[in-house]
């Protein structure tokens, strides 16, 4: 079932740490897909290339959310399966975290290991920017010119988004819906002389958009 929000990361973040001379460097960033996941992966490998590991995980995809990690070379179980049990853990949805890490030299144990990329996980997520995404529905509104401006002034104080204008032969309004608002704004469009609205067929998208 299609949630009606989900968080998600805005921008990226870093966080690191030093345990025992090896350090871990952890980095979080929004990703819609796994093709953006892994792309964020790879980025980070060309930017720190010498690093022992790049241990990853990521979670996307809304109604049905995809999820997978890696170790990346260290002990099974020890590294990207305790980023994602902290990326789980954390509510965010659409979102990849990197813990990259140079070793020093000691090895930490494979309890030592869990502390370490899962306390960096939740150093990096800590600092992480994140925003509300909201399930939308772009709608294409026709008007007259006379009713234009009581259109816009319904939108206005119900909250919902104009997203474009179009002056043509009538104005269009092109309107970010929350499926709990169509029925009002459609009462409240007829107030005004804007009737007969066939709103499946006005239907143009459905996504989502920051609140």
């Amino acid at each position: 079932m299609q949630p009606d929000t989900y968080i998600a990361p805005v921008g990226q973040a870093q966080a690191s740490q030093v345990i025992k001379n090896s350090r871990f460097i952890g980095t979080a960033q929004g990703a819609e897909d796994a093709d953006a996941a892994q792309g964020c992966i790879a980025e980070l490998r060309s930017r720190y290339p010498d690093a022992s590991h790049h241990a990853w995980a990521y979670r996307v995809g809304v109604e049905r959310a995809l999820t997978a990690f890696s170790d990346d070379g260290e002990p099974g179980g020890t590294a990207g399966r305790p980023i994602l049990a902290v990326l789980e853990g954390s509510g965010l949805s659409n979102t990849v975290v990197v813990v990259t890490r140079y070793f020093g030299g000691t090895k930490l144990g494979a309890g030592g290991l869990v502390r370490a990329y899962s306390g960096t996980a939740s150093l990096v997520l800590a600092e992480l920017s994140r925003a509300e995404y909201a399930h939308h529905q772009i709608i294409r509104l026709p008007l007259d010119y006379a009713q234009h401006p009581h259109a816009v002034y319904l939108a206005s104080q119900l909250g919902v988004p104009i997203l474009e204008t179009a002056f043509k032969e009538h104005v269009e309004l092109v309107l970010a819906v929350r499926p709990n608002q169509a029925d009002v704004l459609q009462q409240a469009l007829g107030e005004v002389g804007v009737y007969g609205l066939d709103w499946p067929a006005l239907l143009e998208a459905e996504r989502y958009l920051p609140l």
